[in-house]
């Protein structure tokens, strides 16, 4: 049987999604209407530890927090695995992890640890075998759990395109289900991968990245199946809070913002109070 993200991108052929970060994002992800969403690494250091994505946030507290996230909803949820933590046998306890959680499958790239953002400059990778082996190694370790393994690789920038492609080709050889070669560095590369990477693959749109942010249309002409838009909620949140905090440091209130805040009955519907109120008046012991 399919898995989950292979029977959205049979659904969709080529569709966008979201980087989320926390439970609440990933549920306004899914009200809005997304078939999928996607942990960001970059988007959860920044909120968890606020730090920078340069191989700060470890194993466990990305698991924890996939875990948190595929509770609170029903879509599928892939999850960025970074590197795996370290050698094939990190891999192994980072997918079995992961499986654990209910996420729907992960990202696990081949840069050197400690990694940084795919965007970022100094990226090192690892020897190709060494990565193909780790890929290997998660695709053994779902064993026949319902788990997509998106095989990415930064070699664009730490070497060159053609050994990017290689990478990619030699995962997808190896057991990966979809390929991600990170940060084309202008359109004629985007264009290459698009064409030439084993389907499915993923374009990564980083608003003002390295790569260029090109329209749904385009992109699934150009042969990309999954349109990832990872940090895009991360910089709405971020600009949203310093705006309201701005405003509020700066009159002494909220009044005059209200066009810029959730509905307190809104946001209520959003977390589900009204379904909590149920559950406790169905247990409820009459007593206050």
């Amino acid at each position: 049987m399919p898995s989950r993200v292979h029977q959205v991108i049979d659904t969709h052929g080529s569709l966008v999604f979201p980087g989320v970060y926390d439970p609440l994002s990933a549920k306004i992800a899914e009200q809005t209407g997304f078939p999928l969403a996607f942990v960001s690494g970059y988007a959860v250091a920044a909120t968890l530890l606020g730090e920078p994505d340069l191989g700060l946030l470890t194993q466990t507290e990305i698991i924890e927090r996939a875990r948190q996230i595929c509770r609170a909803v029903s879509i599928p949820i892939l999850v960025d695995a970074d590197t795996g933590y370290g050698n094939a046998l990190n891999t192994v306890r980072t997918v079995t992890e992961l499986v654990g959680t209910g996420a729907a499958g992960c990202f696990l790239e081949d840069q050197q640890w400690p990694k940084r953002c795919g965007h970022m400059d100094g990226k090192r990778v690892v020897d190709r075998q060494e990565y193909l082996e780790k890929i290997g190694a998660a695709v053994e370790a779902r064993g026949e759990a319902d788990f997509f393994v998106v095989a990415r690789t930064d070699a664009v920038a730490a070497v060159g395109l053609d050994e990017a492609l290689a990478r990619v080709d030699g995962a997808r050889a190896a057991g990966a289900d979809a390929t991600f070669v990170e940060a084309p560095r202008s359109l004629a590369e985007l264009v290459e991968v698009g064409r030439l990477a084993p389907k499915p693959t993923v374009a990564n749109m980083v608003e003002q990245g390295r790569t260029p942010v090109l329209p749904q249309a385009q992109l699934a002409e150009m042969g990309f199946n999954l349109i990832l838009y990872p940090v895009t909620g991360l910089y709405a949140s971020a600009h949203a809070l310093t705006t309201a905090y701005g405003h509020l440091r700066e009159q002494g209130t909220s009044a005059g913002s209200d066009d810029r805040l959730m509905a307190f009955d809104t946001f209520n519907d959003l977390i589900g109070v009204d379904e909590k109120y149920a559950l406790a008046r169905k247990w409820s012991t009459g007593k206050d």
